[in-house]
């Protein structure tokens, strides 16, 4: 029982998958520290003096109705960064070598083995035999045609 578990623990994906979860927080912590220090204080001071940024209040006595639009720039502003090193760092270079190794598996081709004598004897009296008939179906004669010297046909 602990068998099939310690494989699938060490089975390559699941190692994989764990490795991408850290680094992924790793990342996200790192995301979060450049908006909130870089991105926001510049969305700030774009909205004035006020600590809510580019946000307002739909009443003003009622701070539950704070539309605070700096959030939401903030939060795309993540989302984009995160996307783009998603894509540049790990998307782009997995298809360009998925791209490589499928040129490389079509251009390489399989060489063909030769066929067995027995094989190719039978192919080639194959082909003879659709050859005679299309000549006959056609009207002209061919070396498999009975009427000829039995010389010819060897």
């Amino acid at each position: 029982m602990f068998k099939g578990f310690k494989d699938f623990i060490l089975r390559g994906n699941v190692i994989e998958l764990a490795i991408a979860v850290v680094i992924g927080s790793a990342f996200t912590a790192l995301v979060t520290a450049f908006t909130n220090n870089i991105i926001n204080p510049v969305i700030a001071a774009a909205g004035g003096m006020n600590a809510d940024g580019l946000g307002f209040k739909i009443w003003e006595n009622n701070p539950a109705t704070l539309v605070n639009i700096g959030a939401v720039l903030t939060a795309l502003v993540t989302f984009v960064i995160t996307a783009a090193v998603v894509y540049f760092i790990f998307v782009a270079p997995m298809n360009k070598i998925n791209s490589l190794v499928k040129d490389r598996l079509s251009t390489e081709e399989p060489e063909e083995e030769p066929l067995p004598a027995d094989t190719a004897l039978l192919a080639e009296i194959r082909d003879l035999l659709k050859d005679a008939a299309a000549a006959r179906n056609a009207g002209q004669v061919s070396d498999l045609d009975p009427d000829l010297d039995s010389d010819r046909i060897r």
